[in-house]
């Protein structure tokens, strides 16, 4: 077991506290995981840090807030034998040393007191396993009996005990490992990756809010492509996310190819990440081409075609949303209509024409900076003039929705003529002739027939009502 002064990274008077409610106690106390792993990597403040006692964490954590001026509530898991409180927007953890044991069905392990040596033992992984220690006799040593201290710094996500074992009993690890290596940039060791691969099935007793938060971390990270080719490689993709699996290969029929669409769509997901920390724009990401499986033909004079995959993804969002038991708010409405309109603008592109820029801008309304960014990163073409010429025309299509934007105000459009002043004007009751005359001042406005105001709306709609046989009064 490795000892090496670590006072630095406890230094502050909640450790001191801490040490103090112990010795009262007369229990030892550990600071261990993340907030030790992060502090050597120097991955910033810290949000939540986890105590270790070798005793009862729920009378630690009453001990620690009484010893606290502010004397913050204590929130008990009686269920876990944990116990939480809050200090200066620091969330600390307080839970007793145990030892763990595990049935075939269930990642909720049973539960018994243990030392120090066997809670290091039942952690995930070996960087997830050091500790520092708050006791008087070593306050400050490294408490490191896997190596994790190298693991760091040579950048390996790698198990403490079997890997086997490791995944087996809680196959929740198996995306943690994943989820660790894409946020950190780390390898996981190859005995790991066989034990994932072999482990793969166990992931069905998992369950999709814990799945998804883990694709969330994944998708959160710097360079998310890492996380789906390792779920890709160790067969955990195809049980979460299939629609994604079925974009990989290319066919080639008559010489004529296309590109793959799973690797493509990595792509895009890497570069909307260097760009947006929204969450569900990466969402979007990743799925604005997995209608592209079910819609691809082969043309003999054309090659291969993908028609209405955009309509046909946007229907499968819901799907997807529902089957991992993600939000069906408009969370999904969002994600729904970035992939439904995410090929408009790169038509747009070719030929940037005033009517066609009215008309995205009022079907994506206040998400039209979120579209043009999606598709700014759908141009992964390694062409290096044709690279230089799609963004380009981006930038002249930006222009362009500003320019409109600004003259006709089409976002979160509302009809300059209402229903009730239809009815008013030709002393009509409700019927489909006040549809068709707000549609048809609509597509005016649209196709740039008349100014987006009253007036002009106005004189059209006596213009078209005459048409329909309608009379003002």
């Amino acid at each position: 077991m490795q000892h090496q002064d670590y006072k630095k990274a406890i230094a502050g008077d909640i450790f001191a506290i801490i040490t103090k409610a112990s010795i009262h106690l007369g229990v030892k106390s550990y600071v261990i995981g993340g907030f030790v792993r992060d502090f050597i990597l120097k991955r910033g403040t810290a949000k939540d840090i986890d105590i270790l006692t070798l005793g009862n964490g729920i009378e630690l954590a009453k001990k620690v807030a009484d010893l606290l001026p502010e004397k913050p509530k204590v929130q008990i898991f009686k269920t876990f034998g944990t116990a939480m409180l809050r200090y200066n927007e620091v969330e600390l953890e307080f839970v007793g040393a145990r030892k763990e044991s595990y049935s075939e069905d269930s990642r909720n392990p049973s539960i018994i007191p243990g030392s120090l040596k066997d809670d290091q033992n039942r952690r995930d992984f070996t960087i997830n396993a050091l500790a520092i220690s708050l006791n008087e006799s070593d306050y400050g040593s490294l408490l490191d009996p896997f190596d994790g201290l190298q693991d760091l710094h040579t950048g390996i996500i790698r198990t403490p005990l079997d890997p086997n074992i490791t995944y087996s009993d809680d196959p929740l690890r198996m995306l943690r490992a994943i989820r660790f290596a894409t946020q950190l940039g780390f390898q996981i060791e190859e005995k790991s990756i066989k034990s994932i691969n072999a482990n793969a099935t166990r992931l069905q007793i998992i369950t999709e809010e814990r799945i998804v938060v883990e694709l969330h971390k994944m998708i959160g990270s710097p360079k998310p492509s890492i996380g789906f080719l390792l779920l890709d490689k160790t067969n955990l993709l195809e049980r979460i996310l299939p629609e994604l699996v079925a974009l990989k290969g290319v066919d080639d029929v008559e010489g004529k190819k296309h590109k793959d669409n799973f690797y493509h769509t990595l792509e895009v997901l890497d570069n909307i990440s260097q760009n947006t920390d929204d969450i569900w724009l990466r969402w979007a990401a990743l799925l604005h081409d997995i209608g592209k499986a079910q819609t691809k033909k082969f043309d003999h004079k054309v090659g291969w075609t993908f028609h209405s995959h955009e309509f046909v993804g946007s229907k499968m969002v819901y799907k997807l949303f529902k089957r991992l038991k993600m939000p069906l708010n408009n969370k999904m409405k969002f994600v729904q209509k970035m992939v439904l309109l995410s090929s408009r603008p790169i038509v747009l592109a070719t030929k940037v024409t005033d009517s066609a820029v009215r008309r995205l801008i009022f079907d994506s309304g206040n998400d039209i900076d979120s579209l043009m960014t999606l598709c700014e990163a759908d141009i992964t073409t390694k062409n290096a003039k044709k690279f230089k010429r799609y963004h380009k025309n981006f930038k002249l299509v930006r222009r362009k929705i500003k320019e409109v934007e600004e003259r006709d105000h089409i976002r979160n459009f509302q009809p300059p003529i209402s229903g009730k002043e239809i009815m008013d004007v030709f002393n009509l009751k409700p019927c489909r002739e006040i549809g068709i005359l707000k549609e048809a001042i609509k597509e005016a406005i649209l196709e740039g027939q008349i100014p987006n105001e009253h007036k002009a709306s106005y004189n059209f709609m006596l213009q078209k009502g005459e048409e329909l046989g309608l009379n003002a009064v």
